[in-house]
């Protein structure tokens, strides 16, 4: 035995390494969590299968599943992103766990960094299953695979700041209670499954710029009728990207 060979080294991990590892840890938490997977996975499974099968609301010409899929795509995003991020980052924050791995070898910006990587690792699989579904229902995707990644990472940030701004500035319950409400607000009047042309046209122009619209019509737009690159839908996901994470930044506070 040479000599030395148990000689401790002390120090962090590399810092990729501790990402990782907290990526890791943040999806299998949110995986393990009955409440979320209903918000993330089945609530979205449920309306599509739903409305895509009943004649409910008039999605205009062409079949329902072809409207709905996109809508219910940007539904799965904002689920995970926003209502899902915000509700279980609020209760760290509320139970100390913020406060704790905020003193550990891991800086607060990688630890925002895993939980954004954890986020984008839960819509994967969301994304896969619910294109599963919809193309066993009748689905014809058309449109540039790079426009659909560029509005699905900009949705991402875009919810993923408002929902940490959210957690970072309210009391755990009223992100409880905020969260949900807008999420089930977003449903209704963010063209998920109601299209925004049957809203009078002066509230059709305040609900075009929230981010849930531009991400769902922007879908639609590449999906559906095989639009180039939506650069519209694009830039009010940029600017809510910009604002939702500059706000974090700038007001998060870890206790």
């Amino acid at each position: 035995m040479s000599a030395g060979t148990y000689t401790p080294r002390p120090g962090a991990a590399p810092l990729p390494r501790m990402i990782a590892a907290q990526t890791a840890l943040e999806t299998r938490m949110l995986l393990r969590n009955g409440e979320q997977l209903l918000l993330t996975v089945v609530i979205p499974t449920l309306l599509l299968v739903l409305f895509s099968s009943v004649d409910i609301v008039d999605t205009g010409a062409g079949e329902p599943v072809d409207f709905l899929t996109p809508g219910v795509l940007a539904l799965a995003v904002m689920s995970t992103a926003f209502t899902g991020q915000a509700i279980a980052t609020g209760f760290e924050r509320r139970y100390g766990v913020l406060k704790r791995l905020g003193a550990s070898p891991l800086p607060r910006w990688a630890l925002m960094t895993a939980k954004t990587l954890s986020v984008l690792v839960t819509e994967v699989l969301q994304v896969v299953l619910l294109t599963v579904i919809a193309f066993a229902l009748g689905w014809s995707p058309d449109g540039n695979p790079l426009s659909v990644l560029l509005l699905l990472v900009l949705g991402t940030a875009a919810f993923s700041g408002l929902g940490l701004l959210m957690a970072g500035t309210l009391k755990a319950e009223a992100t409880l209670a905020a969260a949900n409400l807008v999420f089930l607000l977003l449903l209704v009047g963010g063209g998920v499954i109601v299209p925004l042309e049957k809203f009078p046209d002066a509230v059709r122009s305040v609900l075009g710029l929230l981010p849930i619209s531009a991400l769902s019509d922007g879908l639609r737009d590449v999906l559906q009728h095989g639009a180039g690159m939506p650069w519209g839908d694009l830039g009010i996901l940029a600017v809510w990207t910009v604002l939702g994470l500059g706000a974090a930044a700038r007001f998060f506070r870890w206790e």
